[in-house]
């Protein structure tokens, strides 16, 4: 593709309702023609995206053919329970609340991650709080490398720089949350008949910011053509909650509060939008540096690690791999 020289915040810009429309009969085409099911389960969890998800569902199927299910656990931030039941009652949708605590105590979730962050903390104890972090991209050089911020019962904060095997076990622990969820929206679609749908918007989807087999798996990903600019611009046209739409980006997954780009992103959503769209239609730097506030070397840091996630991510995107096709089999 060709360079655009008419490159502004504006590229952007969606007309939501040409946007919707296009969403809701895509949704109704590939339930009634692919999937063969009547309705939609969402994991709501109070923020933008499962709420954008939620409400395209509604919109595309009614109120009466789409179920909401609010999974927290003792991590989880205080006011994700109360977002997520705003939202359902909001668009009057059936809901069920799943606390997963107990299944992650079932699955020795707590235990497990508190002995892995004991191997550059030893003092660490499930009583404590935590995060893993990256630096911000244009303050690293090289690889970047995860560190884990913890915080004590009596409030003093301790930042460690991990080793791989610790982070590969944090990782590891954590993404029970994701695939306990997963099978829980599952069951509900199994006994309702309904289909699952993920809730991943561009960016997470195109640089892997989700769990194989846990909020990666879904038979519908509405929103994971739009950038998260656009989400917000959808939340607004279809009604979301001012609450929900003004809440920071969270991964609400970690113990102490953590943004997305201090965890995975490393940039904040508008600027990163704005860098994807650019490298994705071949866009010097030069121009990207005028419309936002990066230089022309900190973008190509951000176009380089662009590269890098999709391809330390990919093998998230693969299907199972086949020594023999199936042709009778859709692939």
């Amino acid at each position: 593709m060709t360079s655009n020289s008419s490159f502004s915040k504006e590229v952007l810009n969606l007309d939501c309702e040409k946007e919707t429309e296009k969403i809701c009969t895509r949704i109704n085409s590939y339930l009634s023609t692919d999937l063969k099911r009547r309705g939609l389960v969402v994991g709501i969890s109070g923020g933008i995206d499962s709420s954008v998800t939620l409400a395209l569902a509604v919109k595309a199927l009614g109120k009466e053919r789409v179920f909401a299910l609010q999974m927290p656990e003792q991590h989880s931030a205080e006011e994700t329970l109360y977002l997520s039941g705003l939202l359902a009652s909001h668009f009057g949708v059936q809901s069920q609340h799943e606390d997963i605590t107990g299944i992650l105590k079932a699955l020795g979730f707590y235990s497990r991650y508190a002995q892995t962050v004991r191997n550059v903390i030893p003092d660490y104890t499930e009583e404590w709080k935590s995060k893993i972090v990256l630096p911000n991209i244009m303050e690293k050089s090289g690889y970047s490398i995860f560190s884990i911020v913890a915080q004590s019962p009596d409030g003093k904060q301790i930042r460690k720089r991990l080793d791989l095997n610790t982070y590969l076990g944090i990782v590891a622990a954590t993404n029970f949350k994701q695939r306990v969820r997963k099978m829980l929206e599952y069951y509900h679609a199994d006994r309702l008949n309904f289909a699952v749908a993920g809730t991943p918007n561009r960016l997470e989807f195109d640089q892997g910011f989700f769990v194989k087999l846990g909020d990666g798996a879904a038979d519908i990903k509405p929103i994971a053509h739009l950038y998260k600019t656009q989400v917000y611009q959808l939340a607004e046209y279809l009604g979301v909650p001012q609450e929900i739409r003004s809440r920071p980006p969270t991964t609400d997954t970690y113990s102490l509060a953590q943004s997305q780009d201090e965890f995975y992103f490393q940039l904040s959503h508008d600027k990163l939008d704005l860098c994807m769209y650019a490298k994705n239609n071949n866009i010097p730097e030069t121009e990207v540096s005028a419309v936002i506030d990066l230089t022309p070397e900190q973008i190509r840091k951000v176009y380089a690690d662009i590269d890098n996630k999709r391809k330390t991510t990919r093998y998230l995107h693969l299907k199972p791999l086949l020594v023999d096709a199936i042709p009778e089999i859709l692939a």
